[in-house]
């Protein structure tokens, strides 16, 4: 990454390597008692500046980048804590629309670290990386100074990091199975944990859900009193059509309709995303009753906007998209988009999934649409063996659609192979392949690409 100085990428790695040490993500006590005892010692910069709160099972990332880039052309400076970052740390906490640099991560890292000592002995289970870098966001808004800060929640809601923050927006993306081992194994539950985000007297925007999760996300904002705009209802997706490089929108917003909006990303999926973040920076200015935002200003927005790993091109001739989808719902929305799109004459899809998740239900998403899956690993821990993989695809491929390549690298060589390769009457144009399974190989794909952190 010749971008950065490498004396800072490698005090990040020292960083890295330290926070490392700690709980992963994927291992949490449910409590903010730790989270809530780190900001208290530095001086709670969670509460120096309104928060928008983003919750959900898909669609988080690029929500709180399309409410980010709404904001900021509106003319605030804003703060956006994503998480998991695809290729650098560094992209989880943004300023004025960009990652900060290696050094400032290091240095709000180093401005932490004295307390964490402190905080650790007061309880039985130390703090985790993701809480440590929780309060390192806010710790970095606090000092740039921020007019607003877009949170997406890591894990579930209620009891996530990011919920020390006390948001007057809060906003719930379409709601689904995953991560059950910490949040349920059905609707109902992983709903009632995501809708803890809703705080007393905030106004709620909901994407379109679920019967069963819709009905725990109203009761929540019954209980402390939240007002609700809904999507399909108060606001929603009027018009969309396919366009060069994206789609033209149409949106019903909570103070009127937005026209002739383009947005530079594929997908229904996201086209609803850009009506959730609409609806969220409307009800953040006050918005609705006939009050629009400027029409102008909306659409320079969303023009600006980009999803990193979120149906990327990053080659053309074989075209070759990126996606970080990793679970069944994901893939769908994934598969959708592919089909609706892009009509491929051939799709290859490589996939590379982490163990804990629902490969089956993945794979079986993405059949209908691909010709043939090339499996792999990626160099997470987690990331599912490549033979194991292979087996399950079998399964739902048959055997002659599946190949089996253990390094990344090789399965996207092969893949686009496949994809170049004639079929029966000679014709070799019109093939693509797609790279997915998890945010974990979304990213590496991304770096073999030559892409940058963004």
């Amino acid at each position: 990454m010749p971008k950065f100085d490498p004396g800072a990428l490698e005090a990040l790695r020292v960083v890295e390597a330290e926070l490392n040490t700690r709980w992963p993500e994927t291992r949490i006590a449910p409590s903010l008692d730790r989270v809530r005892a780190l900001v208290d010692v530095l001086g709670d910069p969670q509460h120096s500046y309104p928060v928008l709160h983003v919750a959900g099972t898909n669609g988080k990332t690029s929500t709180s980048r399309m409410i980010d880039a709404l904001l900021t052309r509106i003319g605030l400076r804003t703060g956006r804590y994503t998480s998991p970052h695809l290729q650098l740390a560094t992209e989880r906490i943004s300023i004025d629309g960009e990652p900060i640099s290696p050094e400032r991560y290091v240095e709000v890292y180093r401005d932490v670290e004295p307390y964490l000592a402190m905080v650790d002995a007061r309880s039985d289970v130390p703090m985790s990386t993701f809480e440590v870098i929780t309060a390192m966001g806010f710790a970095a808004f606090a000092d740039a100074p921020v007019d607003a800060a877009v949170i997406e929640v890591g894990l579930g809601g209620s009891w996530d990091a990011t919920n020390v923050a006390d948001a007057r927006i809060a906003v719930i993306t379409p709601i689904g199975i995953d991560h059950v081992e910490y949040l349920g194994g059905d609707v109902e539950t992983i709903a009632r944990e995501k809708a803890g985000i809703i705080k007393p007297g905030s106004t709620v925007v909901v994407g379109e859900q679920q019967p069963e999760a819709a009905q725990v996300v109203l009761e929540r904002c019954r209980e402390v009193d939240a007002t609700v705009a809904r999507q399909g209802a108060e606001f929603g997706v009027l018009e969309r059509y396919v366009a060069v490089g994206g789609q033209m929108l149409s949106l019903q917003g909570l103070g009127g309709v937005y026209d002739e909006i383009f947005l530079p990303l594929h997908g229904a999926h996201q086209a609803r995303n850009a009506s959730l973040a609409l609806a969220a920076v409307e009800a953040f200015f006050g918005a609705g009753a006939q009050k629009q935002l400027d029409v102008e200003a909306v659409r320079e927005a969303f023009a600006t906007v980009t999803s990193p790993g979120r149906l990327e091109p990053v080659r053309a001739a074989p075209t070759v998209l990126v996606d970080a989808a990793h679970n069944p719902h994901g893939a769908k929305a994934l598969a959708t988009a592919l089909s609706e799109e892009f009509g491929f004459r051939k799709l290859v899809a490589v996939v590379g999934v982490m163990e804990d998740k629902d490969v089956t239900g993945i794979l079986t998403e993405l059949e209908p649409v691909v010709s043939e899956i090339v499996v792999t690993s990626n160099s997470s821990p987690r990331s599912m063996d490549a033979d194991t993989l292979g087996g399950l695809a079998v399964q739902i491929f048959g055997d002659e659609r599946v190949v089996v390549a253990p390094r990344l690298v090789d399965a996207v060589e092969n893949a686009v192979e496949l994809a170049e390769e004639a079929d029966d009457d000679g014709v070799v144009s019109g093939a693509g392949v797609v790279v997915t399974g998890s945010v974990v190989t979304a990213g590496e794909a991304r770096g073999l690409f030559g892409k940058e952190p963004s």
